[in-house]
């Protein structure tokens, strides 16, 4: 399994409405479910995998999109914020690689915890 969370790592801030532009990557049978905003981008979580735009150059015209299909993913663990460390936490172990997912205290993390856990349980 390659080892590819140096590179893939993304910080959840809050939840947002899901963009209307995602509905022209979605497969048929696929629903939004979440979003979230990150840096730049959002991420969106739909019944089938985990969105993460990452919107690149000064403009951010150009956009890379990720997608973790949830039939990938062998293990995951969450943490929750402590007293002195806010953030929560979320790892993935997928078939590529682990990926972390940092979490500001605005987001749920038991929210998105059952989520994932409702699509690949």
């Amino acid at each position: 399994m390659a080892d590819v969370s140096t590179i893939m790592t993304w910080t959840f801030y809050e939840e947002t409405q899901v963009p209307a532009e995602i509905q022209d990557i979605l497969i048929e049978g696929e629903a939004a479910e979440i979003a979230y905003k990150t840096v730049r981008d959002v991420a969106v979580v739909t019944n089938k995998r985990i969105i993460i735009a990452d919107r690149q150059g000064i403009t951010g015209k150009k956009v890379e999109v990720y997608t973790i299909p949830f039939k990938s993913i062998i293990m995951y663990s969450s943490e929750n914020g402590g007293m002195l460390d806010f953030n929560a936490e979320l790892e993935l172990w997928t078939k590529a690689g682990r990926f972390k997912l940092n979490l500001n205290k605005k987001v749920d993390i038991r929210k998105l915890d059952r989520l994932i856990g409702k699509y690949i349980l």
